[in-house]
Parts: C-alpha cells; structure tokens; sequence
C-alpha cells in the first residue's frame, strides 16, 4: 500500500507528483529544491541558501511521514555547478549526526526553477 506524504511545511509540487510516497516502513521523497513553502520563491542568496532551504524542506516532509534526518538512509544531490561540491558538502554534514546516508552526487545542466541545487532522500520510519 502506497500512502502519499503531504506538508505545508515543504514547497507544493511544481509538477504531478508527490512531495513523498511510503511504503511500508520506507519513504521515498522527491528532489527538494531551494524554494521557501511560504513565498514559492527560491532562498536568495545562491546555492548556500538554497542547500539549507532544501534541508528544512526534506526535515519537513521525513517528519511528516514519522522518520527523522537520522533515518535517512540514500541521498542524491544535484548540482548546478560541481564546482560548489565542497561548499555544499559543510552544509550537508551538518544536516546529519554520526550515521550518514549512503549518497550520489552529479552536476547536472539544468533543474527545474532555476534552481542551483536539488536533493533527494530515502527514509525509513522511525
């Protein structure tokens, strides 16, 4: 059984599809860019603040399915330019205590939005 995962507390889908999906003990997020739930509007300030804005955007919908950041268990990031790899990477480890996710990372030619960053995350529930 599929259960859709839903959160004010995370940016609307810009397209058809669902801020989370959970199966069983697992959830399977979409790619969380930058964007404020409150002004639909990337975070100024370039790819620093758009990575800790996706940060609280996947918090967000992990919470909202019952796991946490500590049971994320893949990552995949995206990124504008892999030139900000090191810079996101500071970003990134802070968002994790000792038990970090396996994790992909790719530079990409575009997202969506404009946007500089994208990622997405497996969970299990808590």
């Amino acid at each position: 059984m599929i259960k859709k995962i839903n959160t004010e507390n995370a940016p609307k889908a810009l397209g058809p599809y669902v801020q989370a999906n959970k199966v069983g003990n697992l959830i399977f997020c979409s790619g969380q860019l930058g964007i404020n739930p409150k002004t639909g509007k990337l975070a100024e300030g370039g790819v620093l603040a758009e990575t800790e804005q996706a940060f609280k955007n996947i918090k967000a919908v992990v919470e909202e399915a019952g796991s946490s950041m500590n049971h994320i268990v893949k990552a995949l990031v995206l990124l504008k330019d892999i030139n900000d790899f090191k810079a996101v990477n500071e970003i990134y480890a802070k968002n994790f205590n000792e038990i970090l996710p396996a994790r992909s990372a790719f530079e990409v030619a575009n997202l969506p939005a404009g946007a500089q960053i994208e990622i997405e995350v497996i969970a299990i529930e808590k």
